[in-house]
């Protein structure tokens, strides 16, 4: 598991007083852009792409709050993998969001995807989801 925390802004809530959910995607991006930096998986260029986004909101949220964001893989692909994002507040520990995405490598020059090398998949492999 990968892990990061993020402190709420005041700019982040809307006129509910709660985070808006369009910044659960910012904290998502967050959470996998250092992701990729922990795991060495951006060399020289950037070359990913995200294929697919979605959260799921559980708890509002609201300013001066801190949010643990766990990172964990649920699968990997010849060239994609699904990164599973979940969100806790981090004073109650109580699941407040819960995002997946889809990470393709992609060749740009070529614009289509490129397949995982071995040492990706490696390093992929040890923030897999076990299921039990």
């Amino acid at each position: 598991m990968h892990e990061i925390e993020v402190n709420v802004r005041f700019c982040e809530t809307d006129l509910l007083g709660h985070v808006n959910n369009s910044n659960f995607f910012i904290y998502m991006e967050d959470a996998r852009i250092r992701f990729f930096q922990d795991l060495n998986l951006v060399e020289k260029d950037w070359n990913f792409i995200m294929a697919s986004a979605k959260c799921d909101f559980i708890k509002q949220v609201y300013y001066n709050q801190t949010l643990k964001i766990r990172n964990n893989v649920s699968k990997i692909g010849n060239s994609s993998f699904h990164l599973e994002q979940r969100m806790f507040e981090e004073q109650t520990g109580e699941l407040v969001a819960k995002g997946e995405s889809v990470i393709v490598q992609f060749d740009f020059e070529e614009q289509k995807s490129k397949p995982l090398t071995p040492e990706m998949k490696e390093n992929l492999q040890s923030y897999q989801l076990v299921v039990k």
